[in-house]
């Protein structure tokens, strides 16, 4: 006789933390979700995964990141960097240098987000062709 499966929710990670239940509405999952299925977060992380070990500027990941405001950069940055995805080093300098890294963490969220940005990349004709297709139908229904 098999044992019964541990739900989700009740596992146990390496940190001693019991592991997200993505179908709790309490659940912290969905936020990290939030932040890390962001267009902007998923450029990030491939730009900074690219230079690793290396770091890169704050203006070179704007210049990189075709159409990302000023703030909207920073938004991200500071979202990533408070939950140690990347690191910030700032040199006193007039303006200030603003340097970003991806931390051990933020490296190991590269392959996830890379796979998934392949697939857009492979599936986006046929969703654009759906979508077409439901406007069409929605025009005519």
């Amino acid at each position: 006789m098999t044992p019964p499966p541990v739900p989700v929710s009740a596992t146990v990670s390496a940190t001693g933390q019991g592991r997200g239940d993505l179908f709790s509405p309490q659940c912290p999952t969905r936020r990290l979700l939030d932040r890390i299925g962001t267009k902007w977060t998923s450029m990030a992380v491939k730009v900074l995964a690219e230079a690793s070990p290396d770091e890169v500027r704050f203006a070179e990941l704007q210049r990189r990141m075709a159409g990302v405001s000023q703030k909207m950069l920073s938004v991200t940055l500071q979202n990533m960097a408070r939950d140690g995805l990347v690191s910030r080093r700032v040199e006193p300098t007039v303006p200030p240098r603003v340097h970003y890294r991806l931390t051990p963490l933020g490296l190991s969220l590269e392959g996830p987000l890379a796979m998934v940005r392949a697939w857009a990349e492979e599936h986006m004709a046929e969703i654009d062709l759906a979508n077409r297709r439901s406007e069409e139908a929605s025009a005519t229904g």
